[in-house]
């Protein structure tokens, strides 16, 4: 459940929160009671939901595992989270299912998702409640565990709040005993957060266990919790299962971040416990969750969990072992720029051999290797192989990488890209050409030749072109990729490689606007159109980062600022984007007169000021972790200035206006600069933030 509550439990005991601690001693043997002997597959509906839990919407997604073809491809556990229950026990001490969210019980629901080939799972916690307030099941073990058996249950998540300081392994032994004498096979898997050492003993008393606090869809948090789970191989084996939480895919990382979390949970042998809502999930979404040659790495009945061969720089190489001999290469790219990652056979534990297969599992193709295994993989990226000796490496397509330049463009402006090629296959590589391709309306001119007849085993090939880009852009920042290309002939006919790097490609700024930022970041402008990508880890106190647009010294006494938000990316929900004002934008941490009227994607608009000319933000117009509402796109903000108060407004229509808040702010000057800003809330972590119809007067 949320890491929030957890910290409230903390509080309320008077304890100091407890962080995850790696392993000090061996894991303990194995529970054996013959259960998820790979790691479980399935669907969980908190991510996604929170408390709005239904029968409706349990049994909606059991049709759509099964029509989608995800119940083919292994997923089997329908998971109910947390507040599916009364408020209150029964007089005879049961609990309850909620006869609202529930009008069939959990029986019937069990019953459905059954009768489609599907599993159950129910949620409690070892506390007196659980972590949204309902009963727990702390000193009603063998009753409640009594309840989920004849319910016809399959699963069982038991949580931590509200434990009143218990040792975890004390109580979650206690459930897991009651769990056993029902004489029904329910797999257990425990939600302590990664506390008490819990990968030390986790095997021993359940299925699975969590390692970390929660996750959510931010790239920063799905690798900081891969972080702590990757160094707990030790621990995972058949039946016994590491747990970095259920899966993001689909709740808002990117596609190339999704695909990397599915690559990784499935190198760490984790449960692959799906977080979205399947039932309107993309193409994209689904065929990530279902790609079967991941889920096969995932569910291998060596049950070996990947552990780290390199993690230098970013630039990560895991190795899990599998059954048939071959090893699951992870080359996971933790920054925001494409890199070249590259290892060998023998690091991976590969024997000598004449060559080595490579299967890219997401591509769906095979190549052959000397011993070299490397990929030019994009930001925040994962190639994901499967690699095996082979005595006969000739059939197979050389294993080449291919790598490209691609500098930032602004609208109309040219460079020079580099493609290079490696041949890393166990022969000559023949009639290859390097190409480079672009979207429409760009132009790509070859400055050097781009034909060569034979590339030597570890021979390499470059090729350069002058790349325009075209001078109006549909929108002031505009995504797109370009790609180096190759080709060559190898038995069996043609091979064909390429290396695509996603570009930002920007109309420029020009006066009387200005930009500014101490992070990363691109801006844009065009047809009265600005546009902010930019990171940022807060707006708060000390921290202090952002990037902006904007007009120096316009603000004056008696001025009013308006701006439409267009539109937001949520890296978080605390994310801000709107307009600041300040005596020096450029002056981060320091300039007093500070002030911001903003957007934040899950919480609505704040007003957030420097009430005592510190040059930090240290008052808001809600309480601290409260907006006003959930955020709408497009919505448009009003700042009005009287002297050194300012006062902010809010529209959903740009007609009616609503009053935020109005705040004094020392140490403001008669002009200070304002403009439009964004942070995105998620250190290292961009967002674009784009806005219409600026008007300062």
């Amino acid at each position: 459940m949320r890491k929030s509550w957890a910290a409230v439990v903390a509080f309320l005991l008077g304890a100091a929160p407890v962080v995850a601690a790696p392993i000090t001693a061996p894991p303990a043997a194995a529970l054996g009671n013959g259960l998820a002997l790979t790691p479980p597959m399935g669907w969980n509906d908190w991510n996604a939901f929170g408390c709005s839990v239904s029968e409706q919407l349990v049994e909606q997604t059991a049709d759509k595992i099964v029509s989608s073809g995800l119940r083919s491809a292994g997923y089997q556990y329908v998971n109910i989270d947390d507040c599916w229950m009364a408020g209150s026990r029964s007089a005879t001490g049961d609990l309850v299912p909620d006869p609202v969210k529930f009008p069939h019980g959990i029986k019937g629901v069990a019953d459905y998702v059954h009768a489609r080939g599907l599993k159950l799972g129910i949620y409690e916690s070892a506390g007196t409640m659980t972590c949204a307030g309902y009963p727990g099941s702390l000193g009603h073990e063998q009753q409640d565990a009594n309840s989920f058996a004849a319910w016809g249950v399959d699963y069982l998540k038991y949580d931590n709040c509200n434990n009143l300081g218990i040792p975890a392994r004390q109580r979650y032994q206690a459930m897991g005993n009651a769990l056993a004498r029902t004489g029904r096979p329910i797999v257990y898997s425990l939600c302590d957060w990664g506390q008490e050492n819990v990968a030390s003993w986790g095997g021993s008393v359940s299925n699975l266990w969590r390692t970390t606090g929660d996750i959510d869809a931010t790239y920063g948090r799905m690798l900081s919790i891969f972080h702590q789970n990757v160094g707990l191989a030790d621990a995972a084996s058949p039946g016994a299962w590491n747990d970095p939480d259920m899966l993001e895919v689909g709740n808002g990382m990117t596609a190339t971040e999704d695909r990397s979390e599915f690559s990784l949970w499935a190198e760490m042998a984790s449960p692959l416990i799906a977080g979205t809502d399947l039932r309107h999930a993309s193409v994209t979404t689904l065929a990530t969750y279902g790609n079967k040659e991941v889920i096969a790495i995932d569910q291998d009945r060596l049950g070996r969990q990947g552990r780290p061969v390199s993690m230098t720089g970013g630039l990560d190489v895991l190795a899990k072992p599998l059954a048939d001999h071959s090893v699951a290469v992870a080359l996971f790219n933790e920054n925001a720029a494409p890199a070249k990652i590259s290892t060998i056979a023998s690091a991976l534990g590969l024997p000598a051999a004449n060559g080595y297969t490579v299967r890219d599992v997401w591509a769906h193709t095979t190549t052959a290797t000397a011993g070299a295994v490397q990929a030019f993989v994009p930001g925040h990226g994962t190639v994901l192989y499967r690699v095996a000796a082979t005595s006969m490496p000739g059939r197979y397509p050389p294993h080449v990488m291919l790598t490209t330049t691609a500098p930032a463009w602004l609208a109309g402006t040219s460079a020079t890209v580099t493609s290079t090629l490696t041949n890393n296959g166990v022969g000559t590589a023949a009639d290859v050409r390097l190409g480079f391709a672009a979207p429409t309306r760009w132009t790509v001119t070859p400055l050097s030749r781009t034909y060569f007849a034979r590339i030597p085993r570890g021979g390499t090939a470059v090729a350069t072109f002058r790349v325009t880009a075209p001078a109006v852009l549909p929108a002031p920042i505009t995504r797109s990729t370009v790609s180096g290309t190759a080709s060559g002939h190898a038995p069996g006919g043609t091979w064909l490689a390429t290396a695509s790097r996603p570009v930002e490609l920007s109309a420029p700024v020009k006066p009387p606007f200005h930009t500014f930022s101490d992070t990363t970041a691109v801006f844009g402008a065009q047809g009265g159109r600005l546009a902010v990508d930019g990171a940022g880890a807060d707006l708060w106190g000390d921290t202090d980062q952002y990037s902006a647009i904007y007009q120096h010294a316009a603000e004056h006494d008696g001025s009013t600022t308006v701006v439409e938000v267009a539109a937001q990316g949520r890296t978080s929900e605390w994310a801000k984007a709107g307009i600041m004002v300040r005596d020096d934008i450029t002056a981060p941490g320091t300039s007093p007169g500070y002030l911001i009227l903003a957007e934040a994607p899950g919480k609505g608009y704040v007003l957030q000021w420097d009430s005592t000319g510190s040059g930090h933000l240290d008052s808001n117009s809600a309480p601290p972790n409260q907006g006003t509402a959930t955020a709408v796109y497009p919505s448009w903000l009003k700042l009005v200035r009287a002297g050194t108060t300012f006062t902010g407004y809010y529209s959903t229509d740009g007609i009616t206006w609503t009053r935020l808040a109005t705040a004094t702010v020392p140490g403001a000057t008669a002009a200070q600069d304002v403009g439009v800003f964004t942070s995105s809330h998620s250190d290292g972590t961009s967002g674009e933030a784009d806005f219409s119809d600026f008007t300062q007067h």
